[in-house]
């Protein structure tokens, strides 16, 4: 959390590896579709992620979170379930978020024992585990989204990247009307990415600090900082482990999986 983000999830789904990943010799150039199809097809699949999560306050205050989190991603939607491990206090509570391609996300909270809250459509934008992370940030995959193009190109963090420009249609369910993506085009991996409200308001950036390689030795974003709009917090998703082709029912994206 994905590429999609994770990238949200993917973003934040997609968070680990163990062994840096070295820059390869740059691809040869394709279309804006030809880029997004590429990034969507490297998101999907099924995954068990283990990943640190910091949510760390201006005044110096810092909460942190050991998450464990399910994921499946497909052409017809996605399914995942953030599950806290520790702290203790904390220990067992569950956010399980769903959403099929074309209709808006929905989810639910977990809170332990065997409280199971659904979350309100109005909800879907307030933070996962009150962090800087949005519900449907780590749900969400933009670049299935129909209209995407290439707006430029900009050097982060010593990689031309090219920027990807992904907007939603009557096709797509979000609140943003625009993603930016500073996409690395040789590994594939946003290095850099800005979400804009439908009036051009930027609500949220996040950026890839640190590239690694994963079970299957693709680079992917192995730490990420995540920016809001609430201006007193920064949160930094740190990727422990990642184990991929993992298989899921329908049953492990349910509160009766958590409960188990």
């Amino acid at each position: 959390m994905t590429r999609s983000f994770l990238f949200a999830a993917t973003i934040a789904g997609s968070l680990i590896g163990s062994v840096v990943a070295q820059e390869p010799s740059p691809p040869p150039a394709m279309s804006a579709e030809a880029l997004a199809a590429k990034l969507d097809a490297v998101g999907q699949g099924s995954a068990i992620v283990r990943t640190q999560m910091e949510i760390r306050t201006k005044e110096g205050g810092k909460h942190t979170f050991q998450l464990q989190i399910k994921q499946r991603r497909t052409k017809a939607g996605t399914d995942l379930v953030y599950l806290v491990l520790w702290p203790n206090d904390q220990k067992g509570k569950a956010v399980i978020l769903h959403q099929k391609a074309g209709t808006a996300p929905s989810g639910s909270v977990i809170e332990p024992p065997h409280t199971v809250r659904a979350l309100k459509e109005s909800e879907m934008s307030e933070g996962l585990f009150d962090s800087d992370l949005a519900y449907r940030d780590a749900v969400e995959n933009f670049f299935a989204w129909k209209k995407q193009a290439l707006v430029g190109s900009e050097v982060v963090d010593r990689v031309n990247c090219q920027i990807l420009e992904s907007k939603p249609d009557s096709s797509s369910e979000s609140i943003y009307g625009t993603v930016r993506s500073w996409i690395d085009p040789a590994r594939l991996v946003p290095l850099r990415i800005e979400k804009y409200s439908p009036a051009g308001e930027l609500i949220r950036r996040i950026e890839t600090d640190r590239v690694a390689r994963d079970d299957r030795q693709q680079s992917i974003p192995a730490g990420l900082v995540v920016h809001g709009p609430r201006k007193n917090t920064v949160t930094q998703f740190n990727g422990a482990s990642i184990k991929h082709d993992v298989e899921f029912s329908d049953a492990d994206f349910t509160p009766d999986s958590v409960f188990r």
